[in-house]
Parts: structure tokens; C-alpha cells; sequence
């Protein structure tokens, strides 16, 4: 097995945290310091720039627990870690530790996350495809969400050690892995279809014997029993199994054929919508981004494992069949979303490194996409 070059990966992650440090020193006080004067912003605003959105919500669940209905939209394992390791901090330094706990696991959870990455992507593609996965999921223009306190670092470090495991033939680890991601999110329950297809790959080893077949088969049953304890604790609490489910007509999701948010979203482009305006930037964002990774789906399809293009498209399935239809952008959190596909990212690497101009737009579009909305987030602007 290779081993990933840790001064090029802690670099990159090392950069990448530097910049959305300055892009919150300067972008949070040039907007909100009075003009003309050297009267000093507010230090605890700014260090709380940050915990808005879910970010705020993942941190009052981690310091109160579910409180009301609309918090169990949230999966548990998230603001469990933060609050087992903030507790005894909080005691010391106040509430203020437990948004500065959420922000180390998030980022921890991405340095975790870029050595299982590059490993896969090594094996796969080479060093220098996976060193450009790392930077391309970096400076995308929405991963300032690794930056604070969301759930996608540790999503994305807990499904893509899964998939490390299946290729490695450790079902068990495979299994415990996929457990703790269908903690993490709903979407975690999707590790079934890579585990079984890469079980299937293995069967002439696996069905050798009884004992092997069972081994085999046996830690596939760990991966939705997180969810499904998840469900017993709903249901223990509300009454309700699924009310993180239930709850989420709350953000105007409901469920639709898949093309019914694609669909608006073109009509909301094309007819409804007068140029400039703030909707219309939204949806260019979130529509352009699923557009972009269906593209990646279908060229990963001959680049990549099919296990992992069978996954892409279970876990964007899920994210079409639950769009915003009473909104106007039908597809709201899908650019976020897309930075859950590690796999298209080693497509778009491959990509990088076979078309030099491709690379260098990237470089000149993404950190710069990335500077401005990691700017409307600190502000508080509408970014979920």
C-alpha cells in the first residue's frame, strides 16, 4: 500500500485553513467596522462569525440535546462527539467552547478525510490525479461548509473510510464504518449498495466456505442499525420512528419525481426570474452544481469502480427525490451537497490533469467563488 505524502496533504490542508481564516478577518470587519474610524470590531462576534445555519444548530444540540421537533432533522453523531469533548471545556472556558469544538472536529474530520481520499485515489489513478482531488475539493467554491461546524467532514470521512475498507476486503471495518455513517446521515444507509457490489466482486473468495460466506455477509447488517437506533430514539422521544423525516416539510421539502426540482429550476431561469436577481444567483449556484456533478457521474462511470458511480447516483437520487418546491430555488443545498461526492472529485482530477487550461480555470474560479460565499456566510447571508 502507498503511503500518501503527509507534508503535501497537512500543507494543503494547512493553506486552505489559513485563507478562510484571513477571508473571515477581513471580510467580517471591513463590512461591519465603522468607515473612517479605529473602533475595533466585537472579538466574540467574530470568532462567532461562523455558527449560523445549521452550524448554530448542530452547536444547540450538542449543549441542550434535541429540544423541539425541528431538531431531529439533525442525525445524532455529530453534535454527540462535539458535546462529549466540549462538555469538560465548557465548564472552564463557557458556552463559547462548544462552537469552537464543533469548528476543530469539522476540520479534523477533513484532514482525516483527504489521507483516506488520497489513498483511494491513488490506488485508482495515480498520485498526481490524487493530490488534485484534494485541492479541487478544497478550494471548491462550497468548502467553507469544512470549515464549520456542519456534518459534511464527517460524512465524507466516514463513508470514504468505508469504501477504503470494501476495496481492501475488511468487511467488518466496512460495516463499523457504515454504521457510523448512517448515524452521521440518512444518506449513510446508501453504503449497502457499494458493500454488496463489492461483495460480489469477492465471491469467488467468499463463498469458499460457510464460515466466509457468513463473515462476509454478516457486517452489512451494521450499516443501517445506526439509522435504524437513530429511528428507536425518535420514536422513544416523539412517538414518531421517522421524524427526521417528518419534520422535513419545516425546509419546504417534500417528496418529487427527480426531475421535478431540475425542471423548476429551468423554469425559474428561463421565465420567472429577472436577471439579477437574488434568486436567480442562487439558482445559477445550486443548479450548476447538480448539473455539473451528473456530468461527473457519467464520465466517472469508465474512469472510476462502478461501486462508487452506483453510490453517486443512489446519493443523488435521494437529494432529487426531496426538492424545494415551494421555494423558488427548488434545489437549495445541493451545492453544498455535491462536496459529499468524493468520487466526482477524482473524476474532475482526472479531468485536471488531462486538460491543463481546464486546470487553470479551476484555479481562477473556484478559490474566488469560494472567497465571496465563505463572505455571505460569516454575514450571516442566506447560505445553507
Amino acid at each position: 500500500m502507498k503511503r500518501p505524502s503527509i507534508r503535501d496533504i497537512l500543507g494543503l490542508f494547512t493553506t486552505s485553513r489559513l485563507l478562510l481564516v484571513m477571508v473571515t478577518y477581513f471580510g467580517y470587519i471591513l463590512l461591519t467596522a465603522p468607515k473612517y474610524s479605529s473602533t475595533p470590531v466585537d472579538v466574540g462576534l467574530l470568532f462567532n462569525s461562523w455558527n449560523h445555519w445549521d452550524a448554530a444548530n448542530y452547536v444547540r444540540i450538542a449543549q441542550y440535546g434535541y429540544q423541539d421537533k425541528w431538531d431531529f432533522a439533525f442525525f445524532p453523531l455529530f453534535p454527540m462527539i462535539i458535546s462529549i469533548i466540549a462538555y469538560p471545556f465548557a465548564l472552564i472556558f463557557g458556552a463559547g467552547s462548544y462552537v469552537a469544538v464543533g469548528m476543530i472536529v469539522s476540520n479534523l474530520a477533513l484532514l482525516g478525510a483527504m489521507f483516506v481520499i488520497y489513498q483511494i485515489a491513488t490506488d485508482l489513478l495515480g498520485d498526481k490525479v490524487a493530490y488534485r482531488t484534494l485541492l479541487y475539493l478544497c478550494i471548491f467554491p462550497t468548502a467553507f461548509f469544512f470549515f464549520t461546524t456542519y456534518n459534511e467532514s464527517l460524512f465524507i470521512l466516514l463513508s470514504a473510510g468505508s469504501f477504503l475498507a470494501l476495496r481492501r476486503k475488511k468487511w467488518w471495518l466496512a460495516g463499523v464504518l457504515g454504521f457510523l455513517t448512517s448515524l452521521t446521515r440518512n444518506a449513510g444507509l446508501l453504503l449497502v449498495i457499494p458493500y454488496l457490489y463489492e461483495l460480489w466482486l469477492a465471491r469467488e473468495s467468499i463463498l469458499t466456505s460457510r464460515v466466509k460466506t457468513f463473515l462476509g455477509l454478516l457486517p452489512i447488517i451494521l450499516i443501517p442499525l445506526g439509522a435504524l437506533l437513530y429511528c428507536l430514539y425518535c420514536w422513544k422521544v416523539t412517538g414518531n420512528p421517522v421524524m427526521f423525516a417528518t419534520v422535513q416539510y419545516h425546509w419546504a421539502r417534500r417528496a418529487a419525481f427527480p426531475w421535478q426540482g431540475l425542471w423548476q429550476a429551468v423554469l425559474e431561469l428561463a421565465w420567472i426570474q429577472p436577471f439579477g436577481s437574488f434568486y436567480q444567483a442562487h439558482i445559477l449556484l445550486d443548479f450548476g452544481a447538480t448539473v455539473g456533478l451528473i456530468i461527473l457521474i457519467c464520465i466517472g462511470w469508465t474512469r472510476l469502480r462502478t461501486s462508487y458511480s452506483l453510490w453517486m447516483i443512489a446519493l443523488l437520487l435521494v437529494y432529487l427525490l426531496s426538492p424545494s418546491l415551494d421555494q423558488h430555488d427548488s434545489l437549495i443545498s445541493n451545492q453544498r451537497f455535491v462536496i459529499e461526492f468524493f468520487p466526482a472529485f477524482m473524476t474532475l482530477a482526472s479531468l485536471g490533469v488531462k486538460h491543463p487550461r481546464l486546470h487553470q480555470t479551476l484555479l481562477m474560479f473556484f478559490p474566488a467563488l469560494l472567497a465571496v460565499l465563505s463572505i455571505l456566510f460569516v454575514m450571516n447571508y442566506w447560505m445553507v
